[in-house]
């Protein structure tokens, strides 16, 4: 099974000061250094770990376990993300 962090309430991805000194690297209260990679095993770690702590701002994040060997996405609405697997689209 393949971990990823998604967030699960309106406002957006974002880690916490405290998760950010617990992984070890300067604080940012955005979150860029894992947007485009939730499946970091320092990203899984720190939420498995801190739980709600880990949340910065508005966020709610939550580790999912979803299939090895499937190709995912995140989607989003407002904040709240959840994941899907990809597939092919035309216009």
């Amino acid at each position: 099974m393949t971990k990823v962090v998604i967030n699960r309430c309106y406002g957006g991805f974002c880690l916490s000061q405290a998760a950010y000194e617990h992984i070890g690297i300067p604080w940012d209260k955005y979150g860029y250094e894992f947007y485009h990679d939730r499946s970091n095993p320092k990203l899984v770690e720190v939420v498995e770990t801190l739980g709600d702590n880990a949340n910065g701002g508005r966020a709610g994040l939550e580790v999912v376990e979803i299939p090895d060997g499937i190709d995912w996405e995140i989607q989003e609405y407002d904040g709240m993300e959840s994941i899907h697997e990809v597939h092919r689209s035309w216009p």
